[in-house]
């Protein structure tokens, strides 16, 4: 068992196969719902899936207990790794998680261009960073020059950066400026609907489609309707 049979499976190839192949290198996407719906579990789940894929993961938190983030990719990676029988298990986990870096944040006076700016000098010092997430921003606060130096960082690196931000309107407009929306090639929003919680697609590219993806009700991992 290697990763590529734990990437095959992944719960991220629902949402490319929905989406025409995902989000690409030199794009940023965005993650949105109400507090505690699962945008911390969702990230997590493009996160691994970027590990899964050999690549080399900064992980931004605003969490100063690292435990708390590590605790999610464990339980990540253990709903991922029940659909195959894996023996090498722990070996494979600890293998995969040598790949990511936890950076934890003080929310006061932070920009993301001064987070940016902090990944490119970890990177300048000899660190790999080919993907990145950050969980907690608050978008609606985030100036067009934040999100274009995000955008401009995404581009020249050539790898994807996922960010989530608490938002509960469902409507592409409620979630940032026009501005902002116009660096950021993917918008999703979590919401609890009757039939259970729904991981919607507000915008892919140029598009702002209707679809839809479902979060199980017991692991939260993607899955299709």
């Amino acid at each position: 068992m290697n990763k590529k049979d734990l990437f095959d499976c992944s719960p991220i190839r629902a949402f490319d196969k929905l989406t025409n192949g995902g989000l690409k290198a030199g794009e940023v996407g965005l993650i949105t719902s109400k507090k505690g719906l699962g945008k911390t579990s969702v990230l997590v789940q493009f996160a691994m899936d970027s590990l899964l894929n050999d690549k080399n993961l900064v992980h931004v938190s605003f969490d100063q207990e690292s435990s708390n983030v590590i605790s999610w990719y464990s339980s990540v990676f253990a709903e991922i790794a029940k659909k195959k029988n894996i023996a090498n298990a722990q070996e494979l986990k600890d293998e995969i998680m040598k790949e990511r870096v936890i950076l934890n944040f003080n929310p006061e006076n932070f920009t993301l261009a001064k987070l940016i700016n902090t990944v490119k000098a970890l990177k300048d010092a000899g660190t790999k960073v080919t993907a990145l997430v950050i969980d907690g921003v608050e978008i609606k606060n985030v100036t067009a020059d934040d999100a274009k130096a995000v955008e401009s960082f995404a581009k020249s690196e050539n790898i994807t950066i996922w960010l989530t931000s608490t938002e509960e309107s469902a409507n592409l407009s409620d979630c940032a400026s026009k501005e902002v929306l116009a660096t950021i090639a993917a918008v999703l929003h979590i919401e609890a609907k009757p039939e259970g919680t729904v991981l919607s697609i507000l915008k892919m590219r140029d598009d702002t489609p209707s679809d839809s993806l479902k979060l199980d009700a017991k692991t939260q991992l993607i899955s299709e309707k």
